[in-house]
C-alpha cells in the first residue's frame, strides 16, 4: 500500500491539525489514508476519525490501511461527496470537529490505474470520474457536448491558451469516429497545439486532460459548498487544512479563508463595523506552505502544492 500512495506534505498537515488524542477529526479526502494513517495512529480510544471519498476502491484502501494499525480509535469511513459534509456529520452524530483535511488532488493509485483514464501517459477508456456511480465522464463531454463548451471547459478549468483550438480538433475528430480512449485524444491535442509551444513547458495534454477531470467531477463548484459547511463543524481552537494542486483550486481556497477572516463589509472610512458582520477563522500561513525540494525528488508529483490552514475562532 506504501508504494501506491504517498501523502503529500505530510508532516505540515499533522503539524497544523495539531492533532489531539481525543480529538474529531474528518479527512473528506481520504483516498488510500496516507494522512489520515498518520492522524488516526495519533488518536486515542476516544477519538474519532471520519474518512469520506467518492472513490469505493479508495474507501477499500484506507480500510485495509487503518485496519493494519490496529488503533483505539473509532473510524467511521463514508462513500460520498465531501460537499455533503454537513448531512455526514448529522449522519454519524458528530456536531463538531477538531480538525478537517482537504487534500485536492488525485490519489496516486487512481493516476497509476490506467482504467481510470486520469492519464494522458497511459492508454485508458475516457473515463476520469471519482465516484463511478455518476453517469457523467470524460467521453460524453469529449463526444456529445458542444464544442463551444469544450472550448469554455478547457479554458476555465485548464486555463489553456490554445483551448479553441484544441476544442476545434476534438470537434473534427469526433466526425470521423468517436473518440474513446486516453490516447486517442492525447494524440489530438498534441496535433492541435503548435509545434513551437510543444517544445517548452509541460506535456501539451496536461492542462486540457486537468479541465476535463474537473468537469467531470464538478471539483470547484463543490471545493466552495465545502468550505462553507466546514467551518462552522470546527470548534473553537479547531483547525482546516485545505491542499491545492493548481491555481484554480488555490485561488477559491485563499479567497474563502479571507473572507472568513475578514467578513466586514463596512465602507473603509467608517471609524468602526456597523455590518455586524464577525470573523471565523484565524488564517494561520499568510502563505501556503510549500513541499521541501527533498520531498518533491521522492515525490515529483508534490511539485505543485500548497498547504494553507486556518483555526476556527
Amino acid at each position: 500500500m506504501e508504494s501506491i500512495h504517498k501523502p503529500v506534505l505530510l508532516k505540515e498537515c499533522i503539524e497544523g491539525l495539531d492533532v489531539k488524542p481525543d480529538g474529531v477529526y474528518i479527512d473528506g479526502t481520504i483516498g488510500g489514508a496516507g494522512h489520515s494513517a498518520e492522524i488516526y495512529g495519533r488518536l486515542g480510544p476516544k477519538g474519532i476519525l471520519i474518512g469520506i471519498d467518492k472513490d469505493e476502491f479508495a474507501l477499500d484502501i484506507a480500510r485495509k490501511r487503518l485496519e493494519v494499525l490496529g488503533g483505539q480509535a473509532k473510524a467511521i469511513l463514508v462513500n460520498d461527496n465531501f460537499g455533503n459534509i454537513e448531512n455526514i456529520c448529522a449522519r454519524h452524530g458528530i456536531e463538531k470537529a477538531d480538525g478537517i483535511l482537504l487534500d485536492l488532488g488525485v490519489s496516486s493509485f487512481q493516476l497509476d490505474d490506467a482504467e481510470r483514464g486520469f492519464s494522458y501517459q497511459k492508454n485508458a477508456p475516457l473515463d476520469m470520474r471519482m465516484d463511478r456511480r455518476q453517469e457523467l465522464n470524460a467521453g460524453i463531454i469529449v463526444n456529445e457536448f458542444p464544442e463551444e463548451d469544450i472550448r469554455d471547459i478547457i479554458r476555465k478549468y485548464g486555463e489553456e491558451r490554445w483551448a479553441a483550438r484544441i476544442a476545434s480538433f476534438i470537434a473534427k475528430a469526433r466526425k470521423a469516429k468517436r473518440i474513446s480512449s486516453t490516447s486517442e485524444l492525447a494524440e489530438i491535442i498534441k496535433q492541435a497545439v503548435p509545434s513551437a509551444a510543444r517544445r517548452a513547458g509541460p506535456h501539451p495534454a496536461k492542462r486540457t486532460f486537468q479541465a476535463l477531470r474537473i468537469a467531470v467531477n464538478n471539483e470547484l463548484e463543490v471545493l466552495g459548498q465545502t468550505l462553507d459547511e466546514a467551518v462552522p463543524l470546527l470548534k473553537p481552537g479547531g483547525r482546516l487544512c485545505v491542499i491545492t494542486f493548481h491555481s484554480l483550486e488555490d485561488r477559491i481556497v485563499k479567497e474563502k479563508l479571507r473572507e472568513k477572516a475578514n467578513p466586514c463589509i463596512c465602507p473603509p472610512d467608517f471609524p468602526e463595523c456597523v455590518c455586524g458582520k464577525r470573523p471565523e477563522l484565524d488564517v494561520l500561513t499568510k502563505k501556503p506552505i510549500l513541499p521541501e525540494p527533498a520531498e518533491i525528488d521522492k515525490n515529483p508529483r508534490a511539485r505543485s502544492a500548497k498547504l494553507r490552514v486556518a483555526m476556527k475562532l
